[in-house]
């Protein structure tokens, strides 16, 4: 991440994008827009629109991500991959935790994307070179169903439903703290944080997101809970389910990690302590998506098994009493 500064002299009148897109080198007017909308361009300070008419005297600061990795090809790699589905037009899998899902900055191999150009020869095409088939995402840590494309026309279906939100998923999760009530729904907006780019906050200013939830208590310390998000805003279920002082377990980004063991009695401390270590992985897996298969256009519904350190976690919680 590298942070940036214009001072503007010569930008009376014109819209923020086109001065940026003019006076920054490499990025195209589209990407700058994008920028913008995720909240990675300060004007004097403050979040602003693309269309923004600059006076000729502001200060902009900006952050731009690392390149990602520039090669024409992903070098195939023999990782295991949950096949859960697959017929001639798609492929879901089961993602393990701590994989990446294509290269980014500081990492070239080792991502499912690695891996699916070992295990299949056709693959969509539609997002680059170095995503091929993948039509979404999930977190590093978070693993659960995914769906693949082998073809661009079964791509530019399921993006266009994830687009219009009627593709559903459900998330099975473990969390700090018990809920309030026992159902509900989060609609707080999200953008990207300024202290932390990799981050996202609530905030006015951000991005509409709205998340549903089933919760209930497991053993007083901590909640099992089924998001469903109606939005598919990044990091949206861990940053909504924070939001409410219920930080998912073992996410450390977002106030979930060893930090929130703290204060409890010496017993109680030490036990989540280790249960947060054997983990190694935040409690968040995305259990069941349903869509309308690109190709039959029926309604299906694919699920992901639970992993067993998920389930060891929660036979260990639902032992700790208050």
């Amino acid at each position: 991440m590298n942070k940036h500064t214009i001072l503007v002299k010569n930008g009376a009148n014109q819209r923020l994008d086109k001065f940026l897109s003019d006076n920054i080198s490499g990025l195209s007017r589209t990407t700058i827009k994008k920028m913008i909308a995720e909240g990675m361009v300060y004007v004097n300070g403050e979040i602003s629109k693309p269309s923004l008419r600059l006076e000729g005297k502001e200060k902009i600061s900006y952050n731009i991500f690392d390149k990602e990795v520039e090669t024409d090809h992903l070098i195939p790699q023999k990782i295991d991959l949950d096949i859960i589905y697959e017929d001639k037009d798609m492929i879901a899998i089961n993602k393990q935790a701590g994989l990446a899902v294509h290269p980014g900055s500081g990492q070239k191999n080792n991502t499912i994307a690695n891996a699916l150009v070992f295990h299949f020869h056709e693959l969509s095409d539609i997002n680059g070179s170095i995503r091929p088939g993948i039509v979404h995402r999930l977190d590093r840590y978070t693993s659960g169903v995914m769906l693949i494309a082998k073809n661009n026309e079964a791509h530019s279906n399921l993006s266009c439903q994830f687009e219009k939100r009627e593709i559903e998923k459900e998330y099975n999760a473990i969390t700090w703290g018990e809920f309030d009530s026992k159902n509900g729904e989060i609609s707080f907006s999200l953008s990207r944080s300024r202290k932390d780019p990799t981050s996202y906050i609530v905030s006015d200013y951000g991005k509409k997101a709205y998340t549903t939830f089933s919760a209930r208590s497991l053993g007083g310390y901590t909640s099992e809970v089924i998001f469903k998000p109606k939005t598919g805003r990044t990091h949206q279920i861990r940053v909504h389910s924070s939001s409410l002082g219920n930080p998912i377990f073992g996410d450390s980004k977002y106030g979930g990690g060893i930090n929130r063991s703290r204060g409890f009695l010496p017993e109680v401390s030490k036990k989540l302590n280790s249960l947060l270590k054997n983990l190694n992985r935040h409690a968040l897996h995305a259990r069941s998506i349903t869509f309308s298969h690109p190709k039959t256009k029926k309604i299906k519904t694919i699920s992901a098994k639970i992993p067993g350190e998920f389930q060891t976690l929660k036979k260990e919680l639902s032992r700790l009493h208050v």
